[in-house]
């Protein structure tokens, strides 16, 4: 499970992430510096901490290196629901918890998503005629 990034990781990852191609220390200081002061330095250490931990690779572009997300923003946020909800005592109660938080857009959002899941979800055996589940049908045997 990948750790929380800090807020200034999260700031370049978002970065990195939106441009959605290889990117410049370079790149990512000039447009952090239209809201705050900062050192290329600093954006230098972010990024190879983010390298050190996976999150991106790079390539050498000359004397610099490019990097490229290594995952998707949804994937990285897909993992750290996944990651707080294993960690409950009661999953059912924190799922529970969770959608009472949701706003309207987002209780739409997670129809659409369990719309297109809901052929992968195996059927509870209490729904089948004979009790058994998807998952008991064995194909038919090959004539090895």
């Amino acid at each position: 499970m990948p750790r929380q990034l800090g807020d200034l990781e999260d700031t370049v990852m978002t970065r990195v992430w939106q441009w959605n191609r290889p990117v410049t220390v370079r790149e990512v200081l000039e447009d952090l510096q239209q809201e705050r002061s900062i050192a290329y330095t600093t954006v230098m250490t972010v990024m190879d901490n983010l390298h050190q931990k996976g999150w991106v690779r790079r390539e050498v572009d000359g004397r610099a290196y490019r990097y490229t997300a290594v995952s998707t923003r949804a994937a990285y946020s897909a993992a750290l629901m996944n990651e707080a909800w294993s960690q409950s005592d009661n999953p059912a109660a924190a799922l529970v918890a969770f959608f009472g938080m949701m706003s309207a857009e987002q209780r739409e959002a997670l129809r659409d998503a369990i719309r297109v899941v809901a052929p992968t979800f195996p059927e509870p055996a209490d729904s089948r005629p004979d009790g058994g589940t998807a998952a008991d049908e064995a194909p038919p045997e090959s004539g090895r």
